[in-house]
């Protein structure tokens, strides 16, 4: 088994492993805690960090882990495990299922390989650069839709949603009035491999953090989707806001939401 293969099979024992604590908790008294007006961290989540912390550190030797409850810095170094525990923390909190844990393994300036699990639903989803990405064991692929108002967009709301009202409803209200219509998960990485399987033709949002999208930014673009900054250039873990898509569509959505400014 070539040595990428077997890395990738050993990334999905964890995340399988990091989402069997996810149900094992699903029914217990969740201890949240705000770190924000909106911002929940649960006991879950810390679990889970640690356990991919354990896990996954040992994989690669020399690696360092960036994770959404432990991290000093949203700088990935040379070789960086780019962890969300439980993505949809409050949806996690009120029993709503769609919550993922998110892992991506960041080297040499970008994403090798990345999976998104949904223990709740039983969905994985994984890739490698330049080698596909499945879902459940099968190859996925983006959307074949080529027109926005026949596409459904995901998209989401940020922790500062108050200090960002108005571009987002802006953008909502553009967005809204010009596809078949738009949901809203409650979970990044939920979006980003729902748009890379083809549930949704395209995903936008702002203000998200690196372990919200590196695993999804590559599982779209290996099923053969687009993933940009606002103004089209390429994305980066900095950008301010993500653009996902099918690619048929990404133009339309670029010009659409640029034309909220």
């Amino acid at each position: 088994m070539h040595r990428d293969e077997q890395l990738m099979n050993q990334v999905l024992g964890c995340v399988r492993q990091a989402g069997q604590i996810i149900r094992d908790h699903w029914t217990q008294t969740k201890d949240v805690v705000f770190k924000g007006r909106i911002d929940l961290v649960t006991q879950t989540d810390l679990a889970v960090e640690d356990v991919l912390r354990t896990s996954l550190l040992p994989l690669v030797p020399g690696s360092t882990l960036l994770a959404e409850e432990s991290h000093t810095s949203l700088e990935p170094d040379e070789i960086t495990w780019i962890v969300d525990p439980l993505d949809g923390t409050t949806n996690y909190a009120h029993g709503i299922p769609v919550v993922a844990v998110s892992v991506a393994l960041w080297a040499h300036g970008r994403v090798r390989l990345g999976a998104v699990y949904l223990p709740m639903l039983d969905e994985l989803f994984w890739g490698r650069q330049g080698r596909g990405a499945y879902y459940n064991g099968q190859r996925m692929y983006v959307s074949c839709e080529n027109s926005l108002q026949r596409s459904l967009i995901a998209t989401g709301f940020p922790y500062t949603v108050l200090e960002e009202i108005d571009p987002i409803c802006a953008r909502f209200r553009a967005m809204l009035a010009s596809t078949q219509g738009i949901r809203r998960l409650g979970s990044a990485a939920t979006d980003l491999a729902y748009t890379a399987c083809g549930r949704f033709a395209g995903f936008y949002e702002t203000s998200l953090k690196p372990w919200d999208v590196a695993a999804g930014w590559l599982l779209v673009e290996e099923a053969g989707g687009t993933v940009s900054a606002l103004d089209g250039r390429a994305f980066s873990l900095s950008e301010p806001m993500i653009v996902a898509s099918n690619g048929h569509i990404h133009a339309e959505m670029l010009a659409l939401l640029q034309g909220t400014l």
